[in-house]
């Protein structure tokens, strides 16, 4: 047994000791060891689907890069939401391929929701099913997945009423 735990097993003891026979030491606070624990330095790496599927070639579309609305500003479907959306979710919510019955290649059809109801709800981000999807990690299942700035943007989208603008 190295020291410092020696050490703290004895402290353990006496401090169990004086407070069966009702010592006052017994209430002082027992300082134990300190241990650290390095934290890892970043996060590991996800193997995300499209590596793992060939049922498809995925294709690498690069990130939307327009910047955050300034706080306050409202966000804009046709130029800041719909980009995000033909670049992530457009292979399978759009074209030819409709995946869970939704499409997601215009407002309307975003708001219809899928087979499975409404994907979001208006005013409300923290209750709306594709910010759920887009923050987990689970949508999309192919491609990149959403950065937090564009998931950010969605949900402030949605929390501002989720307008076709």
């Amino acid at each position: 047994m190295n020291s410092t735990k020696f050490k703290f097993v004895i402290l353990l003891l006496i401090a169990g000791l004086l407070s069966a026979c009702g010592g006052q030491a017994a209430e002082a606070p027992v300082s134990q060891p300190t241990q650290e624990v390095s934290a890892p330095t970043e996060a590991p790496t996800q193997i995300s689907a499209s590596a793992t599927d060939t049922s498809e070639p995925a294709t690498e579309v690069p990130a939307a890069t327009e910047p955050a609305p300034a706080a306050g500003a409202t966000v804009s479907f046709a130029n800041e939401i719909l980009p995000i959306i033909q670049s992530r979710c457009i292979n399978c919510h759009g074209g030819d391929k409709i995946e869970e019955g939704l499409s997601m290649n215009t407002h309307a059809e975003i708001m219809a929701g899928s087979e499975n109801g409404a994907i979001l709800v208006p005013g409300d981000a923290a209750s709306s099913l594709i910010i759920e999807m887009v923050a987990s990690g689970d949508m999309p299942k192919r491609g990149p997945k959403l950065t937090p700035p564009q998931v950010q943007l969605i949900a402030d989208w949605i929390n501002q009423g989720a307008l076709d603008n």
